[in-house]
């Protein structure tokens, strides 16, 4: 049985969503705060985390960016009743792998929880090495000039259609559909994020990038051949 830690200090919602997964084959533990979270992080290892981003003691943005700071890639759904662009894109530059609104639909979380933890492990080829890169999708190993180089599940996910596709354009409409598992619960935005956060980690002048080509009206493309 997979768990699940559930970061929100509105005890009605969080015993609400508790309940909602109760016929699902997953254990959670719930905290109120940031400081109740970070505790429970010590101690046990979760598939997956849902985090509010407004806590008594802090924001949700500060936890996710210390497991990132620390390699830690367990996929992060943010909840938060701010509906912004800017908040949402600042959650995802944080490293969260989705972003809910409340009020949200129960059967939605239930979706989302779902196919987040269906991204977890990529499937294609197992060892691609391009250029600099070296990517184990066995392993969930990635490096650059042999430095290892910590993705999260999503550009995992990115990164792996966009290999195993390279030399071709991969239509947008493609991406969030197999990234996202039908993309039926994220819009074009998510994916230019995403996009803009693996080409940090990968490219050496991410604004002019030499292997994550925009096709602009259409999608992306991989620019590189196998063992180059």
């Amino acid at each position: 049985m997979e768990t699940i830690l559930l970061v929100e200090d509105d005890a009605a919602l969080s015993e609400g969503i508790a309940l909602a997964f109760s016929q699902q084959p997953y254990e959670f533990v719930r905290c109120a705060s940031l400081a109740e979270a970070r505790q429970a992080l010590q101690t046990r290892v979760f598939a997956l985390i849902l985090l509010d981003l407004g806590l008594p003691d802090g924001n949700g943005l500060e936890l996710c960016r210390q497991l990132r700071s620390r390699r830690d890639p367990v996929p992060v759904l943010f909840l938060t009743a701010n509906d912004t662009e800017y908040s949402e894109v600042a959650a995802l530059e944080a490293g969260g792998d989705d972003y809910i609104t409340k009020p949200f639909s129960l059967a939605v979380l239930r979706a989302r929880v779902t196919a987040a933890l269906r991204r977890r492990a990529p499937a294609g080829p197992e060892l691609v090495e391009i250029g600099p890169f070296r990517f184990d999708f066995a392993r969930l190993r990635f490096e650059k000039q042999g430095v290892e180089v910590v993705l999260s599940r999503t550009e995992q996910r990115l990164l792996q259609l966009l290999v195993k596709n390279r030399g071709q354009i991969v239509p947008r409409d493609t991406l969030l559909d197999q990234v996202w598992d039908g993309g039926e619960f994220v819009d074009e935005n998510t994916l230019s994020v995403a996009v803009r956060r693996l080409r940090a980690k990968l490219e050496e002048d991410p604004r002019r990038p030499s292997y994550i080509q925009t096709v602009y009206g259409v999608g992306y493309t991989w620019k590189g051949n196998a063992d180059e």
